[in-house]
């Protein structure tokens, strides 16, 4: 599997170049220096997170992460805000936004690696349990179609298709599903088992 790709956002070029010192053994770096170049990139190459600067001219990263999260493609992508900003109305305006993390300047670099680790590891985890859980529905569905597997046979228990085909019970549900078989007998085929023994 290839690196994460990490777009940083920022007015300044020496704030882009420090970002991409700190993150470039680790992730693909990319960079942009305004809210609409940020945009425009996202849209053709939708990174792993973002980096995003607050105060920048025409369109702020507040404004750039409100258009972020109202792209359905796109809202997914875990935002940090790195800012000179640090009072408390701006962290929470930053997470009002849809921000994930709110990161001071001057950026402590071993700092901002491991949050940064930390956001796409976390965003991983998120898009395994998705996984997970349509392929939990997947089952579910199999569960209700494998509900409806009737009619069988009351004499050598075969069961009719939706095709009207009649097939053997076990090989049947073994290729509708992941069940596995373990053969024994009931309590009452076992006694008439014995009993057919001993005669």
């Amino acid at each position: 599997m290839g690196k994460k790709t990490v777009l940083v956002v920022d007015d300044t070029i020496d704030n882009l170049i420090i970002l991409y010192k700190v993150l470039r053994s680790e992730y693909e770096v990319i960079g942009a220096n305004s809210g609409a170049e940020a945009l425009r990139l996202v849209q053709s190459t939708p990174p792993d997170l973002i980096l995003l600067d607050i105060m920048m001219p025409e369109m702020d990263g507040y404004e750039v992460c409100r258009l972020l999260k109202q792209d359905p493609l796109l809202r997914d992508i875990p935002v940090m805000f790195i800012t000179a900003l640090n009072e408390e109305v701006d962290e929470t305006r930053g997470f009002e936004a849809g921000a994930v993390d709110f990161i001071n300047k001057p950026i402590k670099p071993a700092i901002l690696a491991r949050r940064v680790a930390v956001h796409l590891e976390l965003r991983s985890q998120k898009e395994a349990l998705q996984r997970r859980n349509q392929e939990l529905q997947a089952a579910l569905s199999r569960v209700k179609e494998l509900s409806g597997l009737l009619p069988i046979c009351m004499t050598c228990k075969k069961i009719r298709d939706d095709q009207g085909y009649w097939n053997q019970l076990e090989s049947y549900i073994s290729e509708h599903s992941e069940v596995l078989f373990s053969h024994s007998y009931c309590p009452e085929c076992a006694e008439v088992a014995m009993t057919d023994f001993l005669k």
